[in-house]
């Protein structure tokens, strides 16, 4: 008995409990719209692409708090420790989308290989969240990579939004856009010789370099994907 209420007061376990019942809350909700086979598969993907920040968090000696879900608003690590330059940051933020990507492809190929029709929604829907959340604006990891280069790299990300906006208006853009204002605030008076900036912006010309080039072959890859994926099922949906 003893044992039974060490177990359930530890922090590891209180932890996996906030993991796994988010987790169980967001299958249960999402399974209720799109049903249980593509809730579980849908969670699954978001876990792959946290766990990718989660992984190159603890890489880099980061304390860092287990994938806490929200339904039909997404998954989220928290960080708790900041990370002290822009390079770690990038390094961080660019994990999600990468693991994310990896966990797609593995659903794009098994529905190739006679895996039905389920794996390629789920495909479709990994490529395109993570493309998503490549919009080179903070919050986004998009965002957080092309800090790298410049913050104001983010002003590029308001005609992206106000376009996905144009054409799928969704509250959650609205939400987006609110939690982007002091990031865009930022960007706009960006300075780059404040000794502060200089401090975590200062960046080798080489990580510049690759970061950059990886951010838009996986961009460009992600476009793509979810273009080509999108009408697979488009067609099998006929």
């Amino acid at each position: 008995m003893k044992l039974l209420l060490l177990l359930f007061t530890s922090v590891k376990f209180a932890k996996l409990l906030t993991t796994g019942g988010t987790m169980l809350l967001s299958v249960v909700l999402y399974a209720f719209v799109f049903g249980w086979p593509y809730a579980v598969g849908f969670v699954a993907l978001l876990l792959g692409h946290e766990m990718g920040h989660y992984l190159a968090a603890q890489r880099r000696g980061l304390n860092v708090g287990a994938p806490t879900f929200i339904p039909f608003v997404g998954a989220w690590i928290e960080l708790k420790e900041q990370p002290m330059d822009v390079e770690t940051e990038a390094y961080i933020a660019l994990a999600g989308p990468l693991a994310g990507t990896v966990a797609a492809l593995a659903c794009y190929f098994y529905a190739r290989h006679g895996g039905g029709n389920l794996y390629f929604a789920l495909a479709y829907a990994g490529f395109m969240l993570n493309l998503f959340n490549m919009i080179p604006i903070s919050p986004f990891d998009g965002g957080r990579v092309t800090a790298i280069l410049s913050p104001r790299l983010w002003l590029l990300g308001v005609p992206i939004l106000a376009a996905l906006f144009y054409f799928r208006p969704s509250p959650m853009l609205i939400l987006v856009a609110f939690l982007a204002l002091p990031q865009l605030a930022k960007a706009w008076h960006f300075d780059a010789t404040a000794p502060e900036n200089q401090h975590y912006y200062t960046a080798r010309l080489e990580d510049r370099i690759g970061y950059g080039f990886t951010y838009l072959a996986l961009a460009g890859f992600l476009a793509v994907m979810t273009h080509d994926v999108h009408e697979m099922v488009g067609h099998l949906a006929r």
